[in-house]
């Protein structure tokens, strides 16, 4: 055993080997006198290009005695074009390669390769021109124009930005946002085919096909008032009103500088929930935003999306001036108003456009607001408070903050609301994470909180509907306490609900094995589970009774007897149902208070109460 230990504290594991790219394996075999350098020009500078900058240069390729195979010069019978490549990127002759990466701006060189060098390698990944003398022995005439730093904006190369002058700010244009930017263009021998470098910017919306394809890919990556060079190859180049006519051209490079660009926001995906920024907020998108649960200060303008913009609520007007105070997270505003508002910055002005199911349809409708009415909003989020950091906090605060948001899930537990419930308990558990009780006292309500969190959890799942991640969160009760009464109970009703009829028989008997109190909850569960189990075992028999007595192509048809029995058992379904739900009560831990007046009723506009009695789904929560 101490020979174990001893080898285990010296052994210390090794960082993976990363894999040598093809270049790297390329380059081991490069054989010395290969490739010979002859400075013909003198560059300036001390820069030299590496792997991952983009290099520009003219090449000229001559047999040994001064006959030229190919050029891109146009005196030697080429197209007057510069090659561009990226170094470590683009597909090039390794001699090539290796000949530039010794070269400064503005050198004019002369590189003797042999056949292993250029297109004679055994790896060489592009072929030969038609004709190409690849045996023989070659010179290479490179001047190096320029090199820089570039961003690949996609790994086919063909989409490629060059900055020019760096922007402010983090945030980038997306669709469908509205971009005002000056856009000059000019094809690889520097002809000028398109010109807003001057007066007004040219204007668009991000996803609308307003711009060439590549045009718009590379204008994504830039930042407000940032200046670049956009290089987009020909299978990027599409139609556009900026570029009707892209016909017959390799390559194009867009000088661009991105003037200003408005945040348009598609919130779901689908055009319907749409966010506008009217004016830029204070801080960086989307760091100082308040995206967590915090208590946030808005004005808001409401407007029914008619010919009209009939406004039915204004705080600045109908609530004396008073800005609307209300926590995230809590299901308080419209679901549409909240998601908005999580994305704003403070300061922020903005416009939402929302539909009725994300509006007032599954909220408090103000008595003016017909029903699957669009709405629009106007929302100036004036500032927002973070909730408590729990650091420096002593346990019992740490406990009355965590009852706190317990609480809240409780009551959007009972208003249905359960995807909301359940990321409160979440939330208090995720920082559990960080919390170390002191002493067994501490420790005993920490567990017993935590187990509570847990089975709140399991009971939001439950009513989600979704059974085995319901059964999961009791698992992880019944994992540190496998005799928990509640967490069988509940784990039980979760199988249950699955359908594992021998898995949940098993948890009810468990339960009263575990705790004698829990016995009549063991029981009124084990008869539901019969009911549910031969209810199951009725509705299969009804469903293939007789199929495989029937002779071939005979279907068997439902007559008035059979729906008569039908609907009589789904509402002795409902029933037993319903009585179901009420059994649970027993296991009622936590009290859940009702629904609170409070500040926020008489700020939001319901025509009455904020919070309506929606009706109470029965299930325990602890």
């Amino acid at each position: 055993m101490a020979v174990q230990q001893e080898a285990a504290q010296e052994y210390v594991p090794q960082p993976k080997k990363k894999e040598p790219s093809e270049l790297e394996k390329r380059r081991k075999k490069i054989e010395p006198g290969s490739l010979k350098k002859a400075e013909m020009r003198p560059g300036g500078g001390d820069a030299r290009p590496s792997d991952g900058d983009q290099v520009l240069y003219h090449c000229t390729v001559r047999t040994l005695n001064g006959v030229v195979v190919e050029s891109t010069r146009s005196d030697n019978g080429g197209k007057g074009i510069p090659l561009r490549h990226v170094l470590g990127k683009s597909k090039m002759l390794l001699g090539v390669v290796e000949g530039l990466t010794t070269m400064l701006k503005g050198e004019v060189a002369m590189f003797k390769m042999k056949p292993s060098m250029h297109y004679g390698e055994a790896d060489c990944p592009i072929s030969p021109p038609s004709g190409f003398p690849k045996e023989d022995e070659l010179h290479f005439e490179i001047e190096m124009i320029e090199f820089s730093k570039v961003k690949v904006v996609n790994e086919d190369l063909g989409v490629i930005k060059k900055v020019i002058a760096d922007g402010q700010g983090w945030e980038t244009p997306r669709e469908p946002y509205e971009v005002q930017a000056r856009i000059s263009a000019k094809t690889g021998d520097g002809k000028v085919i398109l010109s807003h470098a001057q007066g007004d910017p040219y204007f668009f919306t991000f996803g609308k096909s307003e711009v060439p394809k590549g045009l718009e890919m590379g204008m994504g990556t830039m930042a407000r008032e940032e200046k670049a060079i956009i290089y987009v190859t020909g299978q990027y180049l599409t139609q556009s009103p900026l570029l009707s006519t892209i016909e017959g051209l390799d390559e194009v490079q867009f000088e661009v500088e991105l003037v200003h660009f408005v945040q348009v926001r598609d919130m779901l995906g689908d055009g319907r929930l749409i966010k506008r920024r009217l004016r830029d907020g204070k801080g960086e998108f989307p760091m100082d935003c308040p995206l967590h649960d915090s208590l946030l200060r808005v004005h808001y303008k409401a407007m029914l999306l008619n010919d009209e913009k009939t406004v039915f609520y204004d705080t600045r007007v109908d609530n004396d001036g008073q800005p609307l105070e209300f926590s995230s997270g809590e299901g308080l505003v419209p679901e549409g108003f909240e998601m908005s508002v999580r994305l704003m910055l403070p300061g922020e002005l903005a416009l939402v456009t929302c539909p009725p199911d994300y509006a007032y349809d599954r909220f408090p409708r103000p008595a003016n607001v017909p029903e699957g009415a669009h709405v629009q909003w106007e929302i100036e989020l004036l500032g927002f408070e973070m909730p408590k950091d729990w650091a420096g906090m002593d346990f019992q605060s740490i406990m009355d903050d965590a009852g706190k948001i317990r609480s809240t899930g409780n009551r959007l537990f009972k208003e249905g609301k359960f995807e909301l419930a359940k990321a409160k308990y979440e939330k208090v558990l995720r920082e559990f994470n960080h919390v170390n009780p002191q002493d067994d006292e501490e420790g005993k309500v920490f567990l017993n909180t935590r187990n509570l969190l847990h089975l709140n959890v399991a009971a939001c799942y439950l009513k989600m509907k979704e059974c085995r991640k319901s059964i999961e969160a009791c698992n992880k009760v019944l994992d540190a306490s496998p005799a928990h009464a509640k967490a069988l109970y509940r784990r039980g009703m979760a199988y249950m609900e699955a359908g594992d009829f021998d898995e949940a028989k098993n948890d009810f008997e468990m339960m009263a094995k575990a705790d004698k109190s829990s016995e009549p909850d063991s029981k009124a569960a084990l008869q539901k589970l019969k009911q549910t189990k031969q209810e199951v075992e009725r509705r299969a028999r009804k469903q293939f009774g007789g199929l495989f007595d029937k002779k071939p192509g005979e279907i068997a048809e439902v007559g008035p007897e059979d729906e008569a029995n039908e609907k009589e058992e789904e509402s002795t379904s409902k029933e037993q149902h319903k009585d179901d739900e009420i059994e649970e009560e027993p296991l009622l831990e936590d009290a859940v208070e009702g629904p609170r007046p409070g500040l926020l009723h008489r700020l939001w506009p319901t025509g009455g109460r904020l919070f309506s009695a929606l009706g109470l789904q029965r299930c325990t929560i602890l």
